[in-house]
């Protein structure tokens, strides 16, 4: 599989967690072990897990969930390539 196999909307998912993956590898070291990767992922998961209970709030808009999510695929990346 490519990546001109994806939509076009699909790409531009793939390219937000890729910016952010390099975000985060600019400032932040490689995962040390799984469990450094699991708790990570798991903040990122829970940040967006408050903003899906918050739904209904001005501040856990769409926009907000879907950076957080993002930065779950992001940090699954990271651990894909780093471990």
């Amino acid at each position: 599989m490519r990546f001109q196999d994806f939509e076009i909307v699909e790409q531009n998912a793939l390219i937000r967690i890729g910016e952010e993956y390099l975000r985060a590898k600019e400032k932040f070291n490689k995962f040390n072990s799984a469990h450094e990767a699991y708790a990570v992922i798991l903040e990122e998961l829970n940040e967006f897990w408050h903003l899906v209970q918050n739904h209904d709030k001005e501040w856990a808009g769409p926009e907000n969930m879907k950076a957080e999510i993002q930065a779950v695929g992001a940090m699954a990346m990271r651990f894909i390539i780093d471990m």
